[in-house]
């Protein structure tokens, strides 16, 4: 039942994978940013709801419903301000913004907030679990991240693929100069596929510092883990990117029962092999055409 547990654990921990990843993935499909500030954006969330939980007095969960407008107009205002210019210098240029952005969200907050660890205030559920056997016990955060994850991803499939709003995205990641041909306006669904990324990210934050330990420079490792859940589920596939952060997240928590040491190498290492092997991740897009087709 060891393993059993370990791997159930794994999934767990592959949940909060994918849902900091979803919206690295939804950006890249969509508007082909590789947002290198994405676990920084994810770091601010968290940050956010420390400031707004510790003035209110109150669990970190009673803060989202002002944390996620405020993620999603931050991403909006992004878009607009900064990644709209960039994309028009082409791929490159994005990489160079997001990244430039990335080191002045670390530098700002070790500033303003130290580079001290610090930690959300979850209320009960920070200590409950749920035993299902002898030797299974399921922290109800890990519970609660998977099952959001899922929740994000299954309403982000539901808005792309029975809205109008979803077929203008898929429109776009077909193929953006048809879709603008056709009266598309690129402008406003690039601003809210940002403000959705930036927000699913601001969600992932909390529940990062809602687990563990968090500080300025912990967007860098998020922003490794989540790259390489959408690499190995298939860049622009959100359903691929659950499989990829699962996939993780049972290598890190299997290996780790076998020597901690490797754990986290362990996922590198498939990280790897997966790009060796499959290129184009488990579930490869292959073509524009069929990027829309899955990320819609």
């Amino acid at each position: 039942m060891t393993w059993v547990n370990a791997v159930i654990q794994g999934m767990l921990q592959g949940g909060i994978y994918a849902l900091i990843a979803c919206g690295l993935s939804l950006a890249f499909g969509v508007m082909r940013v590789v947002n290198l500030a994405h676990g920084d954006l994810a770091v601010c969330g968290a940050y956010l709801a420390l400031v707004i939980s510790s003035g209110l007095g109150v669990p970190v969960w009673y803060t989202l419903p002002l944390v996620l407008p405020a993620a999603f107009a931050a991403g909006v205002l992004l878009q607009v301000l900064l990644l709209r210019r960039a994309l028009r210098g082409g791929d490159f240029a994005t990489v160079l913004v997001t990244f430039g952005l990335s080191v002045m969200i670390e530098n700002l907050l070790q500033v303003g907030a130290t580079a001290n660890d610090r930690v959300l205030s979850t209320g009960a559920i920070g200590v409950a679990s749920l035993r299902i056997a002898s030797s299974v016990t399921l922290p109800w955060l890990f519970v609660a991240a998977f099952l959001t994850a899922c929740a994000v991803l299954s309403g982000l499939q539901l808005l792309l693929s029975g809205t109008s709003w979803g077929r203008k995205v898929r429109a776009i990641a077909d193929d953006i100069d048809t879709a603008r041909l056709v009266g598309v306006r690129v402008g406003p669904v690039f601003a809210t596929v940002a403000g959705i990324a930036v927000a699913t990210a601001a969600l992932a934050g909390v529940f990062v510092g809602a687990i563990g330990n968090f500080n300025p420079l912990t967007g860098t490792s998020s922003l490794i883990f989540a790259f390489e859940a959408v690499v190995i589920g298939g860049i622009g596939s959100l359903w691929g990117t659950l499989a990829g952060g699962i996939a993780l997240g049972v290598t890190q928590v299997v290996v780790g029962e076998i020597n901690q040491a490797y754990a986290v190498l362990a996922v590198h290492l498939l990280f790897l092999l997966v790009l060796a092997v499959r290129p184009g991740g488990l579930f490869p897009s292959g073509a524009p055409a069929a990027a829309a087709q899955v990320i819609g």
